[in-house]
């Protein structure tokens, strides 16, 4: 998924305007993006857990191993 898919879905799903919506998901991805930069842990749910397990840094990036934990929400089954 890239930004303008997420931002047309972010629009569609809570009825806001788009110019509205963009500068907000552009702020939160560089907050998000930073956090992870700094090797901390992200709490997001229903997104997940996600955890750097390793960094490695390259000439031009930086590669990060993750751990992306997501709890499974099961709704329980009706009585027969």
């Amino acid at each position: 998924m890239r930004k303008r898919e997420l931002i047309d879905l972010v629009v569609e799903k809570s009825g806001i305007k788009k110019k509205d919506a963009k500068p907000v998901i552009e702020a939160m991805l560089a907050v998000l993006g930073e956090a992870v930069s700094d090797g901390r842990e992200l709490n997001l749910q229903p997104f997940g857990k996600v955890k750097v397990r390793r960094a490695k840094e390259m000439p031009n990036a930086r590669v990060m191993v993750t751990k992306i934990r997501q709890s499974i929400n099961t709704v329980p089954e009706a009585a027969e």
